[in-house]
């Protein structure tokens, strides 16, 4: 028999479980989890890892802020690197960058390009050897429409000709 089955403690176990459940919500948001999750990805093809940066973080939250009205994937012209997410529920970061990461399917090393008709420019942009500072920022959108994440990258990558590693 588990101590939440025992009725005087009880209660304490349900308000646990509920501040749990509250504290996940907002996990996978850190800058710790992005830069994991970031390198988690380069690890995979040998590149080395990325750090948190935070004037590139707030360039991040400065721009997420500007997009939250309309939550719009437009990105910034800025002196950055850029990869956008949204979505009509709450996107966790880490979502966000395995959305990025799971365009490594469509990419082709070899030729260094994409299969038609995908995008992989997102996944390049995640692994981009010379990139090797990050921030980023979610926001929620103000029309109630989910969840808007951009990460930006410097010095930037996805030049033309050229492989991401």
């Amino acid at each position: 028999m588990g101590l939440c089955k025992i009725p005087s403690v009880a209660l304490f176990c349900a308000l646990g479980w509920l501040a749990l459940l509250v504290l996940s919500s907002h996990a996978q948001d850190s800058p710790q989890d992005y830069v994991n999750a970031h390198n988690a990805a380069r690890a995979d093809v040998g590149v080395g890892p990325v750090t948190w940066d935070d004037t590139v973080a707030a360039y991040a939250r400065d721009y997420a802020s500007k997009r939250a009205g309309d939550c719009n994937l437009i990105h910034s012209g800025g002196p950055y690197g850029e990869n956008l997410a949204w979505s009509s529920v709450d996107l966790s970061g880490t979502d966000a960058v395995k959305m990025w990461v799971d365009e490594k399917a469509d990419y082709d090393y070899n030729s260094n390009t994409c299969a038609e008709g995908k995008v992989c420019g997102h996944y390049t942009q995640v692994v981009w050897r010379n990139s090797v500072r990050i921030g980023c920022a979610k926001v929620s959108c103000n029309n109630g429409a989910g969840t808007f994440i951009g990460c930006n990258y410097d010095p930037p990558g996805n030049f033309v000709g050229q492989k991401p590693y």
